[in-house]
């Protein structure tokens, strides 16, 4: 008796797992929006432009970095090295923007 049961309760937990979930289906199932779209393409632009402000800010500050250790300045310094640099006459003179 008790393998009849065990067997039917296997069959059961099958024949339920087995079932797929009712999906709506309908002529605008699966379609995306053109918010998705400008939403993603507005994502890469900004990723972009970060990525950018972020090599310009890195590259500035090893080349203020090397000019200091090639001179001896204390690296963290900025008026003693924008001093330097401008009597080196190799003084970046790009607006320093905070964005």
């Amino acid at each position: 008796m008790g393998t009849k049961f065990s067997d039917a309760m296997t069959e059961a937990t099958w024949f339920v797992l087995a079932q797929q979930p009712e999906v709506p289906r309908g002529p605008d199932f699966g379609k995306a929006s053109p918010i998705g779209l400008l939403l993603i393409v507005v994502l890469l632009v900004v990723v972009l432009f970060i990525g950018f402000r972020f090599h310009r800010r890195y590259s500035r500050f090893q080349r203020r970095r090397a000019f200091a250790e090639m001179h001896g300045l204390d690296p963290f310094d900025e008026q003693g090295i924008d001093e330097a640099m401008a009597a080196a006459g190799v003084l970046d003179r790009r607006q320093k923007r905070f964005l």
